[in-house]
């Protein structure tokens, strides 16, 4: 089982670049491991560091400001486009983001964060400008997102956003899609009954 999602209400880092791809999120040279752990320090490497030294932070990249931090990735529209790479959500996740919220992102990184417990939103392109222009002016500026109802708010604004009511049952429940089929045990014994 992983961790239930519901309300997150948190402040935000605002990554505004678009078409960030899922070889900038987490390079390919990182790929090498298998478990879901440590990803969280690559994300963005090339971004982040002068050369594959930690020691060399670059210092106008966004995640080594001091300024931003939060729950909450902003991200410019077309986010995790490019190759298929379950990798980029576990480095999203593992470097401690519940939410990422965007104004469109590729479908494979949607479906690869929502098995994640990443929680994708999506919404329109000015609500999106909106909460970037009002975390960048306060950075202290919090965004609430509210899965069971399906709305974000952010600088007085509210907006509803769509998921599959699938994924967001197991989000609300913290359960992957063995944990699903083996809540729904009894109804499916019930089911079989039934049928024979």
């Amino acid at each position: 089982m992983g961790k239930s999602v519901n309300i997150i209400r948190s402040t935000a880092v605002p990554l505004n670049i678009e078409n960030v791809d899922t070889d900038q999120i987490i390079p390919a040279r990182f790929l090498k491991a298998t478990s879901r752990d440590g990803f969280g320090k690559n994300l963005f490497r090339d971004w982040r560091y002068v050369n594959d030294d930690e020691n060399q932070p670059k210092q106008d990249f966004v995640l080594n400001s001091k300024t931003y931090n939060g729950k909450i990735l902003l991200a410019g529209k077309n986010f995790g486009c490019g190759s298929s790479r379950e990798h980029a959500a576990w480095a999203i996740k593992d470097a401690g983001f519940d939410v990422v919220v965007s104004s469109f992102f590729a479908d494979i990184f949607k479906n690869n964060s929502l098995n994640n417990f990443l929680l994708p939103v999506t919404v329109s392109e000015s609500f999106l400008q909106k909460a970037f222009t009002a975390v960048e002016k306060d950075p202290s500026t919090k965004v609430e997102v509210n899965l069971e109802k399906q709305t974000i708010s952010a600088a007085g604004e509210t907006e509803n956003f769509e998921i599959n009511s699938y994924k967001k049952t197991c989000l609300l429940n913290g359960y992957d899609d063995i944990d699903y089929l083996l809540n729904s045990k009894k109804e499916i014994e019930e089911f079989e009954t039934i049928e024979k």
